[in-house]
């Protein structure tokens, strides 16, 4: 992160203008469901009024009587779900059931359903719902609620594995499986789906997990009977595996391997926590029925439940960009729940380029290109954490969530807080403590890109090739050992001349060029120029198809360049120690001295084309000014390069050691990128020179 001087704080404080004008102003409305999701999930489960005995559902085993619940469903003549009328049908139903579990103590409840929840690998959080449940708060219901539909997700999609090859993504299709139906019945499945799984439902995780519900329009009796059903479903696949003798397996958890490159965002302290509460209350940002997940999502943070606050956190985000995305393109009808699953305005929508083919989505104009690397980054890009996709899927171990993640989530939302709040309302000497923050979103750069993923990929294949002139090696002063190098050394002589003759077609800056390959590919200049490359801002967003097609094999290219250098240093290391313990047999020593000779030839080979793929890299978006024959060569080129050094890590493997092979293989590909470049210096000479005629 940049640091900030106090000039730079007073800056940002008094001209946001980096991040697009201000254009939020206070939404009157109440609700973000639409009248028909509204009437589902407010109204109808209480148009019937009439008392159920929970000892028609519930045995004195605790067990669930699916028949009870099943004869409650209603169809439509055409064999479906009539969930409107499901939903009155089994309003009374669940209002039993809420009654039911919060008459019972902890420790009642624990003893009854506990072995029920096993099944789901997270017991404790279906037991812990209860004390929730006692409380009354809106808040930490819906994030129970939040929290237990996702992890039943998951369970159940470790069941449908049992029968299913590939887990489906999607929840509504999930539910509507034939694996799940064959285990569970189809009208048990049938239960389910009228409180989570289909637009046309309840739909409770959808319109939780994407922020339109309000912790006040959630009926606490749905989590509730969620409970119960979670627990019912356990006792059925109880009954499953012991009748076929089958076993559930668990997934593992999705792991955050790579959070050190999200750190962006300083620890949040608790003096931020009490500036960002206040801005809670101002910031137009915040829908003012939505006030109490944030506020929640705060004091979570702040008693380290961080699985807690991001979860918190997720859809109130969602729900603020939505809240730019409708003002600036000028749909206000989608703050609301659509009436359909294909309308929902959710991240995928807020975040594209294009709002339709004929209209641009302007939230990036508002935002910024740094806050939507940031947005991007965390939540889309397949190889960055992806957030929320693994949260509301249930795919991590909610216990062990990492705090800086949590840190990083939070400190994005307080910028944005502070972002959209009138800059006369807030004391300076309370705001300067976001400056860090806000500070971070201005200068953040993607890290999960595949742009950004080559150009690590580049420095660290460099930082590699650094270390094989620093390798120690024997000295070699036998006359015998000569006759064994002339061949590499006449090798070496032709292959020196022909990168020169390369470097020389291409365009780097006056300092690289040389006589000789020893005067820069092989020096410090020449690593410190990769940094540069690979340390320069390239644009990620909204590339084409073409860029991200190079970029992957560019990528490929990368990886298997360092993986022949970790080759080669592996075996350098073996063979001296080998060597300095005279336990070589003469073969090997022949093999050795050979290898030595051709390392000195092959390093210069490596740093040409990782040199060639940096500069593709740093001009990567010229690849769309191309014509489509152009760019199939471009292509066949670069594949040229990955296919050579796929070769090429084969022939360098300890147990191979083929130089004899990869001087062939080099002697190829050299003359493949003279020629190449040979052809694009002809093709610019007379492009230029049409240009000048005109």
């Amino acid at each position: 992160m940049v640091p900030m001087n106090e000039e730079s704080q007073t800056s940002i404080a008094l001209q946001p203008a980096q991040w697009g004008d201000t254009v939020l102003k206070t939404f009157p409305n109440t609700t973000c469901l639409s009248n028909k999701v509204h009437n589902m999930v407010c109204r109808l489960g209480f148009e019937i009024q009439c008392s159920y005995d929970i000892e028609r559902l519930l045995s004195q085993d605790n067990e669930v009587c699916w028949i009870s619940l099943t004869d409650h469903l209603s169809y439509k003549p055409s064999g479906q779900l009539d969930f409107a009328e499901c939903v009155r049908q089994l309003g009374p139903v669940c209002e039993a059931v809420h009654l039911y579990l919060t008459s019972l103590s902890s420790e009642v409840f624990d003893v009854q359903f506990q072995g029920f929840f096993q099944w789901t690998d997270n017991a404790e959080l279906f037991l812990n719902t209860l004390a929730v449940l006692k409380s009354l708060d809106g808040a930490k219901i819906s994030l129970s609620l939040m929290k237990i539909t996702s992890c039943l997700e998951h369970s159940l999609g470790d069941v449908f594995l049992m029968l299913g090859k590939e887990c489906p993504f999607l929840l509504r299709d999930l539910l509507a499986s034939l694996e799940l139906a064959n285990i569970f019945s189809q009208s048990v499945m049938d239960v389910l789906r009228v409180f989570i799984g289909s637009p046309e439902s309840l739909n409770l995780r959808n319109i939780l997990w994407h922020g339109f519900a309000s912790s006040s329009e959630i009926p606490p009796k749905y989590c509730s009977m969620l409970l119960l059903l979670t627990a019912g479903l356990g006792q059925i696949l109880k009954t499953y595996l012991c009748r076929t003798n089958s076993l559930l397996v668990h997934r593992p958890y999705f792991a955050f391997y790579s959070q050190k490159d999200v750190f962006v965002f300083p620890d949040i302290t608790n003096e931020m926590l009490s500036v960002a509460e206040k801005l809670v209350k101002k910031s137009k940002f915040v829908l003012k029925h939505m006030v109490p997940l944030w506020i929640e999502a705060l004091t979570a943070f702040r008693q380290d439940r961080y699985a807690d606050s991001a979860v918190l956190l997720l859809p109130q985000l969602e729900t603020g960009l939505r809240l730019i995305f409708i003002t600036v393109n000028k749909c206000p009808e989608r703050i609301l729940t659509a009436e359909s699953a294909i309308l929902y305005t959710t991240f995928d929508e807020i975040l594209a380029k294009r709002l339709n083919a004929h209209s641009e989505n302007l939230v990036p104009k508002i935002l910024g290109e740094a806050a939507m690397e940031f947005l991007w980054d965390f939540l889309n890009h397949p190889e960055g954490p992806r957030v929320r996709d693994h949260l509301s899927h249930g795919e991590i171990q909610l216990s062990e969530f990492p705090k800086q993640i949590a840190n990083q989530l939070l400190g994005f939302s307080i910028a944005l807080l502070y972002k959209h709040t009138d800059k006369e309302d807030n004391p300076i000497k309370e705001i300067s403590l976001l400056y860090p923050l806000i500070d971070a979103v201005e200068h953040y750069r993607s890290r999960f890109h595949p742009i950004s993923l080559l150009q690590k990929q580049v420095l660290e294949c460099s930082e590699s090739l650094q270390k094989l002139p620093l390798l120690p090696s024997p000295t070699l002063d036998q006359p015998q050992h000569n006759e064994v190098l002339d061949d590499i050394a006449e090798a070496g002589e032709l292959f020196n001349q022909e990168i020169i003759h390369i470097l020389s077609l291409l365009p780097l800056q006056e300092e690289c060029c040389f006589d000789d390959v020893d005067s820069w590919l092989i020096t410090e200049k020449w690593f410190s120029t990769m940094k540069e490359l690979c340390n320069t801002h390239i644009r990620t967003l909204y590339c084409n198809r073409s860029v991200l097609e190079a970029v992957g094999v560019l990528r490929k290219v990368s990886a298997q360049c360092h993986l022949v250098s970790k080759n080669v240093i592996s075996a350098l290391e073996l063979r001296y120690e080998q060597w300095l313990n005279k336990t070589l047999r003469s073969r090997q020593r022949q093999n050795y001295i050979r290898m030595l000779s051709f390392i000195k030839i092959l390093t210069p080979v490596l740093r040409l084309i990782v040199t060639l793929v940096s500069m593709d890299m740093s001009d990567i978006h010229a690849i769309s000014e191309k014509t489509s024959l152009v760019y199939q060569e471009y292509l066949k080129y670069i594949k040229s390069l990955l296919q050579y050094t796929e070769n090429m890590a084969t022939c360098t493997s300890i147990e191979k050691n083929l130089w004899d092979k990869a001087i062939e293989l080099t002697r190829k590909i050299l003359l493949k990128i003279r020629l190449f470049h040979e052809k694009q210096n002809s093709s610019q000479v007379m492009k230029d020179t049409d240009q000048d005629n005109l």
